[in-house]
């Protein structure tokens, strides 16, 4: 049997769509084989790029390019999808996110809120990989459609290995340095204050700056491979900066009117054996500091849920380990109501009580006054959204690269009992993977 390159079966089928078949939403799609989705999507020249793989063992990984269309508000993007499944017929996945505040100035080349459906789309799972190419006719002329499918199909490129992380120095900043952050600490932790906002989560830039920045894709790549148990995301809108990471924590995922959350929140250090990981586990646990910081999560979600819900049911509480760290994890089910879109979870959800605080709005004021350095995206949203379902994560543990600098973001809920230095040192914890993978920890 005479085999077809992907790229050439998809020009193909795309000379032999018929004109009836122009309609709403396409995707054709051939099998195809890849060793690597992040060396694929180093090797293009098309941009927007984006890359996602769910936390659960054996999730479909995504690796998408250039944007048939993109959404800057959820109202938009959420007006897309009800207008697609009006039209009836295959639905489309979109990929994006959204900063942790959407009201302050941002990162220059991230929009406070950005969905695309993407032109091109490799997909991978177990059974094999399929690269497929998304056409709309609902609202455009069908020879500009097609015109500018085929350049998009003709501008790929063959999957090529990952450049080598090289060594390389650094300098480092933490902004804010240990002193403010302990003066923060004294302002959320004094009892005028604690009266009126239980927690803040504070958190702390470090700025990486060398003169050679490496490849966003190789960095992801060699962090993925130790981060099990986390969610997977790197996004290229522009030539000029990447925002990639390894969060643990999901927003939510969403199977029809089936919602699943978590209230993550209260850290501890792994331990050097599993007798003294379960001790510290065990500990952690126990901590009415910790507890406390979990507790003010897992009240907000199940105060915000229930008004969109016909039932919630929360799990027992229990401990997830991480590569550097532990926290403590409660699980959330809902049932939604029927007129309950992605849009309404996305205004109500985040930033959730894990990376913003409580009550929300006086936490992220005291968050706008103080903190110096813009979160842009980090502690935002990420992730994918479709008409029958959604998974979207909390984007933690992550990392933002620009010409000649990376920086590298953590927080740290702060509560009544929470302690300067213990706090600054979780925090240290917290991006101890990444530095790693930099060759600097």
């Amino acid at each position: 049997m005479h085999f077809i390159p992907p790229v050439e079966a998809l020009k193909s089928q795309l000379d032999t769509l018929s004109d009836s078949a122009k309609k709403g939403f396409i995707r054709l799609s051939t099998s195809c084989q890849v060793n690597h989705l992040m060396g694929w999507l180093n090797a293009q020249s098309e941009y927007p790029r984006f890359y996602w793989q769910s936390r659960e063992a054996g999730a479909v990984e995504y690796a998408t390019l250039g944007a048939v269309k993109a959404f800057d508000s959820l109202a938009a993007l959420q007006a897309d999808l009800a207008r697609l499944a009006d039209l009836g017929g295959e639905q489309p996945d979109y990929f994006g996110g959204m900063a942790f505040d959407t009201s302050t100035v941002g990162w220059e080349h991230f929009p406070g809120c950005h969905f695309l459906l993407p032109r091109i789309e490799l997909r991978r799972q177990q059974t094999g990989a399929t690269l497929s190419l998304n056409l709309r006719f609902d609202d455009r002329c069908p020879e500009a459609e097609i015109v500018q499918a085929r350049a998009c199909l003709a501008a790929l490129k063959e999957e090529r290995p990952l450049p080598c992380l090289l060594p390389h120095v650094y300098q480092r900043e933490d902004r804010p340095a240990q002193k403010e952050w302990a003066a923060s600490v004294a302002q959320v932790t004094h009892p005028d204050h604690l009266s009126h906002t239980p927690k803040v989560v504070l958190s702390r830039e470090t700025c990486l700056t060398t003169p050679e920045t490496p490849s966003p894709w190789a960095l992801l790549a060699r962090w993925q491979a130790g981060a099990a148990d986390c969610f997977h995301f790197g996004v290229q809108l522009t030539p000029h900066e990447a925002f990639i990471g390894c969060p643990p924590e999901r927003l939510y995922t969403r199977e029809g009117r089936h919602l699943m959350t978590e209230a993550l929140a209260g850290t501890t250090r792994r331990g050097r054996d599993a007798q003294q990981d379960q001790a510290l586990a065990d500990e952690l646990l126990a901590d009415k500091k910790n507890s406390l910081e979990n507790q003010c999560v897992y009240q907000q979600l199940l105060t915000q849920l229930e008004p969109l819900s016909s039932h919630v049911q929360m799990g027992e509480a229990h401990t997830v380990k991480l590569r550097s760290v532990q926290h403590i994890r409660r699980l959330i089910h809902a049932e939604l109501h029927q007129n309950v879109t992605d849009q309404r979870l996305l205004a109500v959800l985040p930033p959730t009580p894990a990376v913003g605080g409580v009550p929300r709005e006086s936490a992220l004021a005291f968050i706008r006054q103080h903190e110096r350095h813009r979160r842009g995206w980090y502690a935002g949203v990420l992730g994918r959204i479709s008409h029958t379902s959604s998974d979207l994560s909390v984007a933690i543990r992550c990392a933002h690269i620009g010409p000649e600098t990376i920086r590298l973001y953590a927080g740290a809920g702060i509560v009544a009992g929470s302690q300067p230095d213990e706090e600054w040192h979780e925090l240290d914890a917290k991006i101890a993977d990444i530095m790693s993978l930099l060759g600097m920890g």
